[in-house]
């Protein structure tokens, strides 16, 4: 990194600051209308970092709301429908997992959550608690409006995805991916997923049986282009792994993973994968 960008440590341990800025079923209720401001609720108990991001989110044309504890939080989602919920995991009144589990529970919106160590990360992946990216203090003020541009983004071509035609539902076995509506069945079960979590099945199924690398992943679930992220890829393949079932995703070490399908399963693109897919 040259010097010009070079990130400083926060004394408290929240956001770095560069010192020249920068520039499962859908979350269709969060889209906004075209050309509308985005609305973000931040919410942080640590005044010095709620207020940096949410600083830093207004000179990017973002709105912003701030909230200091759970119960204040859930008030505020309820009443101003954020497009984008930046939480922390440590909070007054109640935790940020419970804030994400009733935010979810009255309206869908991606959540970016804030731990404090990686450990936290993982932990919170493999519960399943319903956030759609993570990121560990102290983190770069610059990549916490790049994940916010990713996850808003993201949320708006499953809306579109939604509404477009295209084959109904993918079957490997008994799992079956609903691509319309963007649900998940195996075992005859229905399977709650993340749009995140979804978005990394779809990808893993387009090409059943192959080894996608980390990299790979990253680009196409989470649209970066450096390996920054490869983290974030193990910890959600961890919390689908332990969705779906972990004999379904298969690990090459030091490499990446492949959906493992039944035999004669070919992919969507082979006369057999055509038979597979309904539509």
């Amino acid at each position: 990194m040259d010097r010009e960008h070079q990130e400083k440590p926060s004394p408290v341990g929240g956001p770095t600051e560069p010192e020249t800025a920068e520039r499962s079923g859908p979350h269709q209720a969060t889209v906004a209308t075209p050309g509308a401001q985005r609305r973000v609720l931040v919410v942080e108990d640590d005044p010095t970092i709620v207020e940096a991001i949410a600083a830093r989110l207004r000179a990017e044309g973002f709105l912003v709301q701030t909230a200091a504890d759970g119960p204040a939080a859930v008030e505020t989602a309820s009443a101003w429908h954020p497009d984008l919920l930046i939480l922390d995991v440590m909070l007054p009144g109640f935790d940020g997992l419970e804030v994400c589990r009733r935010v979810q529970s009255q309206r869908p919106v991606p959540v970016l959550m804030l731990t404090a160590r990686d450990d936290e990360t993982d932990m919170l992946v493999g519960l399943g608690v319903g956030a759609d990216d993570y990121m560990t203090k102290p983190f770069s003020m610059r990549e916490l409006v790049a994940r916010s541009h990713v996850l808003l983004r993201r949320i708006e071509r499953a809306a579109v995805a939604a509404t477009t035609p295209r084959p109904g539902s993918v079957r490997l076995g008994d799992l079956e991916i609903d691509r319309t509506q963007r649900r998940v069945r195996a075992a005859g079960k229905d399977i709650h997923l993340t749009p995140t979590e979804f978005d990394l099945l779809m990808c893993l199924a387009r090409s059943p049986r192959a080894v996608l690398t980390r990299e790979q992943l990253l680009a196409e679930v989470w649209d970066w282009a450096d390996a920054s992220g490869t983290r974030t890829v193990d910890s959600h393949v961890k919390a689908l792994r332990r969705k779906i079932g972990a004999e379904r995703i298969r690990t090459v070490h030091g490499v990446g993973y492949a959906l493992e399908t039944p035999p004669g399963f070919a992919g969507e693109g082979s006369p057999r994968g055509q038979a597979a897919a309904e539509g």
